[in-house]
């Protein structure tokens, strides 16, 4: 049986932001125990010209939500980018997950060829449906994601490669 769009993409992201918040509360919790205050690690970096974990997670979540939206051709719901504790992160992506499972197979399957474009700061770029998802939207989830893992690592949270990886189904 061939794979669809569907099972590529939204239990995909699903998973990963799941994954996301487990490890973001390892993080709340190590905070906890060590009596660090937490924006210590909301606000830490990797570099100087990286963006913090906070806009990590943003960026996590609004590549999730707006891949379901735009395989589906509708609009996607606008998040104001202000959560800034731990708390409020977990809240994010719940409301991310929440959004990503009101979506049905129906809605993503056979969305390969769908034109959808991306305005860009330096310009819009084009894909098609399949482009979008294995091109643009995957790479980058990943990469936010494994970056939010990289700061707190970083930062001394105790997280392994299965914190990461999640259960495995």
């Amino acid at each position: 049986m061939p794979i669809s769009m569907y099972q590529a993409s939204l239990p995909v992201l699903i998973r990963g932001l799941t994954n996301l918040q487990a490890i973001l509360g390892k993080a709340q919790a190590h905070a906890a125990e060590k009596q660090i205050d937490p924006s210590v690690f909301t606000q830490a970096r990797l570099a100087p010209d990286m963006l913090p974990l906070v806009r990590q997670v943003y960026i996590a979540s609004d590549t999730a939500k707006g891949c379901a939206a735009r395989l589906a051709g509708v609009e996607a719901p606008k998040f104001d980018d202000v959560e800034q504790t731990f708390d409020e992160l977990h809240a994010r992506l719940q409301k991310t997950i929440d959004y990503l499972k009101e979506f049905n197979a129906q809605q993503i399957d056979g969305q390969e060829e769908r034109q959808i474009t991306l305005k860009m700061r330096t310009g819009p770029i084009e894909f098609t449906g399949m482009s979008y998802l294995f091109g643009f939207v995957l790479p980058n989830f990943y990469f936010h994601i494994t970056t939010a893992y990289d700061i707190l690592r970083h930062n001394g949270v105790e997280l392994g490669k299965l914190d990461y990886l999640g259960t495995v189904k």
